[in-house]
């Protein structure tokens, strides 16, 4: 089958059964940018189905990309609270702004400018520029990998596949129809093409697929398997005679930069409470996407506090400060053993 053909099959096959989706929009690109914005941010690591609630109340708060360039970044992080990665939450921040204060509002479609905004990687880069402006980028991500690795039988390791699977979805990229295609694609992999157990009696492409019915077709793409680091350090309920609870801002770069946190530490305990502090029996374990991290909870009563710190009542905590789930664990957990 000609790839012509392909193309048109997909999004044939897209119109019907393509997803319905809040920030979606069938039929070419979406009239509000802001909106395609948003979602792609939120989606990066992140599953459809966990972004949907999110993404729904972020823009009841932040209809627009002025509402949210004038918005204080700690608001922007409460209605972030439990996506994670909230690096991705600054950089959405920054870019609105810059969009505001550099472009009156109004999104650039040059790729070059767009290239420049804060957060935009690649991927992201393609998606928006095909989404929102209908432009013929190639949208290359791990659904579509998989997909042009299965369609042509691809079973050298990925890591040595990047220039040909980006040769042969650009070939299959439709140049009229790029929003509808970019969606479409994403929709196949998510949906039919998936790791285990693909629905290839459904596949719009089936007919052309060379892995169909081949015994190694869940073991494509071929990847290496990273082995995940484990980190293990202990965190502090810190009281004071108030039952105020001690928590401090963030300030280095990285994951849980600008959240509000509990005192803790990633390595074993920390020197200044280590002797003062009782030991909860209690922990608890986080994975991130490179490494499991187990923090042992110990609590104990201090007036003192450093600049960078405060003390807030316990019912002000999730309430008034973001909080990384990693905490919120924390003090989920707790909550229960008193």
């Amino acid at each position: 089958m000609k790839t012509k053909e392909l193309t048109q099959k997909l999004l044939e096959w897209y119109q019907t059964n393509g997803r319905n989706l809040p920030w979606r929009f069938k039929g070419g690109a979406h009239p509000t940018p802001y909106i395609v914005l948003v979602s792609e941010i939120m989606l990066q690591q992140t599953t459809v189905k966990t972004v949907i609630p999110y993404f729904t109340k972020f823009i009841q708060r932040f209809p627009n990309i002025q509402s949210l360039a004038q918005a204080d970044i700690e608001e922007v992080y409460r209605y972030w609270q439990g996506l994670g990665y909230y690096t991705r939450a600054r950089s959405l921040h920054q870019t609105a702004q810059t969009i505001v204060n550099d472009y009156h509002g109004e999104f650039p479609s040059d790729k070059e400018k767009i290239k420049k905004l804060k957060g935009i990687g690649q991927y992201t880069l393609s998606s928006f520029l095909a989404l929102s402006f209908n432009q013929a980028e190639t949208v290359i991500d791990g659904n579509v990998k998989r997909i042009i690795c299965r369609l042509h039988h691809l079973t050298e390791p990925l890591d040595s596949l990047t220039s040909k699977i980006e040769k042969l979805a650009t070939r299959l990229t439709s140049k009229d129809h790029a929003a509808d295609y970019a969606s479409a694609i994403m929709d196949l992999g998510a949906t039919i093409c998936t790791p285990k157990k693909p629905h290839c009696d459904k596949c719009p492409w089936q007919s052309a697929c060379q892995s169909k019915n081949q015994t190694d077709l869940e073991q494509i793409p071929i990847r290496k398997k990273l082995s995940k680091q484990e980190r293990n350090g202990s965190v502090y309920i810190i009281k004071n005679h108030e039952g105020k609870i001690l928590i401090r801002k963030r300030t280095e770069k990285g994951l849980l930069s600008g959240l509000y946190e509990f005192p803790w530490t990633d390595s074993g305990e920390l020197k200044n409470y280590v002797a003062y502090c009782r030991d909860t029996h209690q922990s608890i374990s986080h994975t991130f996407s490179h490494f499991k991290l187990n923090l042992k909870i110990y609590t104990l009563t201090n007036n003192q506090k450093r600049d960078e710190e405060i003390f807030a009542y316990p019912d002000e905590l999730i309430k008034n400060y973001p909080f990384s789930t990693l905490m919120k664990k924390v003090w989920k957990t707790v909550n229960s053993i008193e």
